[in-house]
C-alpha cells in the first residue's frame, strides 16, 4: 500500500495543513518563535509517519519512528494551547485543532500498539 493510502498520513498531512492556514494570522512577532515550531512540529508528524513507514520492515526502527510521530502530535498540542492562550485563536479554532491532533495521536498510538499490521517481508 503507499503511504499516501494509509488514513494516518492523510489525517496528519491535513492536520499540519490545517494549522499552517491558522497560523498565518499570528502576530509577526511570533514568526520566528510560536508559529515556527507549531508549523515544524505539526509538519513533523507526516514527515515521521513516512520515514515510520519506509522502515517498517524492521519492528523495532518502525516503532521507534512511530513514536517520534506521536511525540510530535503532543508537541503541537501544546503549541495550539499556547495559541489559544496567547489569544491568537478562538475557542473554536482550538477545538477544531485539539480534535484533529487528537484524533492523529490515537491513530499512531494504535498503531504502535500493533505494529504488526504494517509490517512486511520480501
Amino acid at each position: 500500500m503507499p503511504l499516501e493510502d494509509l488514513i494516518v498520513f492523510r489525517k496528519a498531512f491535513a492536520m499540519a495543513n490545517s494549522v499552517f492556514k491558522t497560523s498565518k494570522n499570528f502576530p509577526k512577532e511570533e514568526k520566528y518563535s510560536l508559529t515556527d515550531q507549531l508549523r515544524r512540529s505539526s509538519r513533523s508528524v507526516s514527515a515521521n509517519i513516512a520515514e515510520a513507514y519506509r522502515k517498517r520492515r524492521y519492528p523495532k526502527h518502525f516503532v521507534s519512528k512511530m513514536s517520534d510521530a506521536d511525540a510530535e502530535c503532543s508537541e503541537s498540542l501544546v503549541w495550539i494551547y499556547f495559541a489559544y492562550q496567547c489569544q491568537y485563536i478562538s475557542k473554536e479554532e482550538l477545538k477544531l485543532h485539539k480534535q484533529e491532533i487528537q484524533e492523529v495521536g490515537k491513530l499512531i498510538g494504535s498503531i504502535i500498539r500493533n505494529p504488526s499490521k504494517f509490517s512486511y517481508n520480501e
